[in-house]
């Protein structure tokens, strides 16, 4: 099948009731048929369901149709997509070791990296940029994996997933891809070269700023085996599940089913399988939703372009963006829905236009059907130093916008009038309007 029809049909086959939607299983456990059962299923000599906290049919669906679409063996959905991020690495990482990052990340994922994991002993190193020859430097013998977001966000840089896969191979260890600005849809990290993919559902597969998820894909070619010392957790018994050794017992989905027996059911980041249901709701409608969210993008950047009382605006579907080159190579000639802009009047005015906007809605996600505004500098990014911003790709002047699916000329609309107040801002006396860098 294709990728809009795995979207609506994938990983369901209807039970008993034979009905279309897939139900939502809202129950905390499954009932055993005997003994040997329990025994088989806890000791993962067959599949099944026992306890919700792990697995659970609705979720089962979402996981198979997520799998599909990115072309791995297995995925695990979570609570959260920051929860993805945190068991990409811990299932691969542990104290002693070291994880290497592209330096264009969320602001949230930059905290976990900079600040959160060295406290457990997990140093994360920064490459100076994206590039493949600024990652390879940094990997050693104990480097467990390296962590890109195929788009970063909201730097908007688009990475050569091709080119780093290479130079993480070479160092012997896999490529995590946070792929959520792009989805599945527009890009598939594994066919260059990821051997994990992760995933906020929150935002553009919800696609209705309602419901939280998140989901870790196995693409299931990395040899764990190979390295017998070096990913000893995948190749050694692992006491706290039976005794199992997951590079022997499931050669491609050892890092998934490891998610899952050690992750899941020790930090509990559970999905809720009413949140699942929602989340495949979104799926279903993404296809059409992204064609729409990236029309209207474009004639919102082709707007800001043509007006004076805008700096710069930094869209990959612009021939003079740097990632121009890239964008069109992974992402098919599509450019994402999601850009950052420069008003004349620099941080005054970017606050002045949070403030003024009407339509959009002042958020700090993206990929929603409505129109979002942000400003990492004072939001997301908060946290960050001025030289880390700078670092992930965070002007102080940038204003985030995720265009939805809302009529063009409301949206136009909407940021005609905020512009004209942040330029009047601009042209006010420092310290007359109540914004200050």
């Amino acid at each position: 099948m294709r990728d809009e029809t795995i979207a609506i049909h994938g990983g369901y086959v209807a039970d008993r009731t034979r009905a279309v939607a897939v139900p939502i299983y809202q129950t905390v456990a499954h009932d055993f048929a005997d003994a040997e059962q329990a025994g088989a299923i806890f000791d993962l000599e067959m599949p099944g369901f026992h306890y919700n906290r792990l697995n659970n049919p609705t979720n089962d669906v979402l996981e198979r149709r997520l799998s599909a679409l990115e072309g791995g063996t297995g995925a695990l959905t979570l609570s959260s997509g920051s929860a993805a991020v945190v068991q990409s690495v811990l299932n691969v990482a542990s104290q002693g070791c070291n994880v290497v990052s592209a330096p264009q990340l969320y602001g949230a994922t930059y905290t976990l990296f900079a600040h959160v994991l060295p406290t457990h002993g997990i140093e994360v190193r920064f490459a100076a940029d994206d590039r493949a020859e600024s990652i390879a430097p940094l990997i050693d013998q104990n480097t467990r994996a390296v962590f890109c977001e195929s788009i970063g966000n909201p730097a908007g840089n688009v990475v050569d997933i091709e080119a780093v896969a290479a130079v993480a191979h070479a160092g012997g260890v896999p490529l995590i891809v946070d792929n959520t600005i792009a989805t599945p849809l527009r890009l598939k990290p594994i066919e260059f070269g990821a051997d994990v993919v992760v995933h906020s559902l929150t935002k553009f597969v919800g696609g209705h700023g309602t419901t939280l998820g998140g989901a870790i894909i196995d693409g299931g070619r990395f040899p764990w085996q190979e390295q017998p010392e070096r990913f000893a957790i995948f190749n050694r018994p692992e006491p706290a599940f039976h005794g199992v050794v997951y590079a022997e017992q499931f050669p491609e989905t050892a890092y998934i089913v490891r998610c899952r027996t050690i992750g899941m059911r020790n930090f509990g980041a559970t999905l809720a399988p009413f949140n699942a249901f929602l989340l495949l709701q979104g799926l279903e409608s993404l296809a059409v939703r992204l064609q729409r969210h990236e029309e209207n993008a474009r004639l919102v950047a082709d707007y800001l372009a043509a007006d004076p009382r805008v700096e710069w605006v930094s869209f990959s579907g612009f021939p003079e963006h740097p990632y121009f080159e890239l964008s069109r190579r992974y992402l098919g000639g599509h450019a994402i829905s999601v850009l950052t802009f420069g008003a004349v009047g620099g941080y005054r005015a970017a606050l002045e236009f949070f403030d003024s906007v009407k339509l959009l809605k002042r958020l700090v996600n993206l990929g929603d059907v409505k129109s979002l505004v942000s400003h990492p500098a004072s939001t997301t990014h908060r946290q960050l130093s001025k030289a880390e911003q700078l670092q992930v790709g965070v002007r102080p002047e940038a204003v985030r916008l995720s265009i939805g699916l809302e009529h063009i000329d409301d949206i136009l609309e909407d940021v005609d009038q905020a512009l004209a107040a942040a330029y009047a801002t601009s042209k006010s006396p420092v310290g007359a309007g109540s914004h200050s860098a």
